[in-house]
């Protein structure tokens, strides 16, 4: 018996559109709460929370409001907060950022004190929010950064986070060779459970700026000599899978957005989980489109976050995400 001509089409996409229930079942990509990390500034020798003007909701805390945003964290169900110190006074070696007394070492402890292991608490690994100069690491004579003689300090701050009672450090400073010499001082110092998040793929780019308010940055000079070129792509996957080969746990992208294409293939080249970093200017770009009318605020934040998670990465560090959160929930 002939068969009757097919006068409709056999694929329908739509129909699996047609309720949030549908929509939800064949989602090819999650977004939860455990996937976001949020960043949080502590800033030395203030009272009261300091807004952040080029990132508007971000605050520099004190002491005892980092507290509280890292308890609140927790019962959100984030996967991690990523701690930055503000010091009160800088110096040409960043000897804050290894004083156990600190700003950074002692937010650590004092947020380990508050969710013990209910909730990763991560810290930054790099010098330039403690140098006077601004830049990653120490440097000569001439003015240029000395790779070696920076991760001598590396492995110190290592050490001194680990002691405070850190998860996870995450070196930043793009130094040839960080994630051996930590590795190998965490090791030495009994510290062998402490993660490194490797900051492997950061690139020189221009979405830092808010950031450098966050901070308050002293940097004069750009850092192009060290950071990676935002023309190269393959240039991160060699780094990540570098910084894998030294005893990576994770390795990072950052920025986020405009380097989707490395998130992807740093995912497909290593056997680590990949972080993308959803950074400052990507931030204040999305807040200003929306303070201005322009886009529909909660919506963007929720695609923003997804489209970073789709590119590849398991973890995503953004300041949106205590409030992607409770979006979450909501949704």
């Amino acid at each position: 018996m002939t068969p009757e001509p097919v006068t409709g089409p056999r694929q329908r996409p739509r129909r699996l559109r047609r309720t949030p229930s549908l929509r939800r079942s064949v989602a090819e990509t999650s977004l939860a709460p455990a996937h976001l990390v949020l960043p949080l500034f502590v800033r030395e020798g203030i009272d009261a929370p300091v807004p952040i003007g080029s990132m508007p909701g971000v605050v520099q805390h004190t002491r005892d409001t980092l507290r509280a945003a890292v308890v609140e964290a927790a019962e959100l169900g984030l996967g991690g907060v990523m701690l930055f110190g503000i010091p009160a006074a800088k110096d040409a070696t960043g000897s804050g950022a290894l004083d156990p007394g600190g700003i950074l070492n002692v937010a650590i402890a004092d947020a380990v004190a508050e969710v013990g292991d209910a909730l990763p608490v991560m810290a930054d690994l790099c010098l330039d929010e403690f140098t006077d100069h601004g830049h990653c690491g120490l440097l000569t004579a001439e003015g240029d950064v000395d790779n070696d003689a920076t991760l001598a300090v590396y492995a110190e701050m290592a050490r001194a986070q680990a002691a405070a009672g850190a998860d996870v450090v995450g070196p930043s400073g793009m130094m040839d060779g960080q994630v051996a010499v930590i590795r190998e001082a965490l090791d030495a110092a009994g510290a062998i459970d402490v993660a490194i998040l490797a900051y492997s793929a950061k690139y020189a780019s221009a979405w830092y700026g808010p950031f450098r308010e966050a901070v308050d940055s002293s940097l004069t000079g750009d850092r192009r000599t060290y950071q990676q070129d935002p023309a190269n792509g393959s240039e991160g996957v060699r780094e990540a899978l570098l910084d894998v080969d030294q005893g990576a746990d994770l390795v990072m992208v950052k920025p986020a957005l405009g380097y989707l294409d490395v998130v992807r293939r740093v995912a497909d080249a290593v056997p680590v989980p990949v972080a993308a970093y959803n950074v400052s200017g990507e931030y204040a770009m999305l807040e200003a489109a929306a303070a201005a009318g322009w886009i529909d605020r909660e919506p963007a934040i929720l695609e923003t976050l997804t489209s970073i998670r789709r590119a590849g990465a398991q973890i995503v560090l953004s300041y949106w995400a205590a409030e992607a959160a409770a979006l979450l929930r909501r949704h």
